[in-house]
């Protein structure tokens, strides 16, 4: 049965300072670098290895895939990167303060552009050094491929081609599969896996540092799925394995 175990990157220094983050750059918290370890030291305990890893291209879950595969052993296995695994970009909130970023816009418009399918935020403006146009990570691409903003369903569309072209070939092949990335893109490869709806998708939360389990049918649809316990005494049982209030 193919199994695919999907790690939302450690807590970031944004994570911590409430900011949005989205293409930003930004690393680990002290936090979240304990985080991914503990993480390894999860799947290490309850039996895990893998064949292959796929993680962005941002630090914050290279990082995390590195002190993972570190714990567990497992540094030499091929790790591709891809832009595709990236967080949405979340424009020209990316860098801002949530807090005063809902004083100015209002919870509700917030909410949607957290958690909706079709909102996009306000775009980060030409010639912004948020801009991801000329960072040489993204030097291959087309201008047309870098976002200056993107919702939850271009999230969803940058990140399938890499699933359907590379990642399900893997599973199908039995290959055990780590994907280290972040909430939203995992958000989209949920709700794609789960076959859920825009009003599902929101009550969705992944978070930081919790291994969650797929298993799947040879058709590659979801046979169960559950977050790893953080300890032995816990159950693996968490609310269907990923949604949330």
């Amino acid at each position: 049965m193919p199994e695919l175990v999907l790690l939302r990157h450690g807590q970031s220094i944004f994570n911590q300072e409430g900011k949005f983050t989205g293409w930003t750059d930004i690393d680990l918290s002290l936090q979240g670098i304990e985080e991914a370890r503990q993480a390894g030291r999860v799947l290490q305990r309850e039996g895990y290895t893998f064949d292959r890893a796929y993680t962005s291209v941002l630090k914050r879950a290279i990082r995390t895939l590195w002190l993972v595969l570190d714990q567990m052993d497992l540094m030499w296995i091929p790790v591709s990167k891809s832009w595709r695994l990236n967080e949405r970009n979340y424009g020209a909130l990316q860098g801002q303060h949530k807090s005063a970023i809902e004083k100015e816009y209002g919870a509700v418009q917030i909410h949607r552009w957290r958690r909706g399918f079709e909102d996009r935020p306000p775009m980060i403006p030409e010639g912004d050094s948020r801009s991801p146009s000329g960072d040489p990570r993204y030097a291959d691409l087309e201008a047309e491929q870098l976002p200056r903003t993107e919702s939850l369903r271009d999230t969803l569309e940058r990140m399938l081609p890499l699933w359907q072209q590379e990642i399900s070939l893997e599973l199908l092949m039995e290959k055990k599969v780590l994907i280290a990335s972040h909430g939203n893109t995992l958000r989209a490869l949920i709700m794609h896996l789960e076959n859920l709806s825009a009003q599902e998708i929101e009550q969705v939360e992944v978070p930081t540092g919790r291994p969650l389990v797929y298993r799947l049918s040879r058709d590659l649809e979801p046979v169960d799925h559950f977050y790893l316990p953080q300890s032995p005494h816990m159950s693996r049982k968490v609310d269907s394995g990923s949604r949330s209030n």
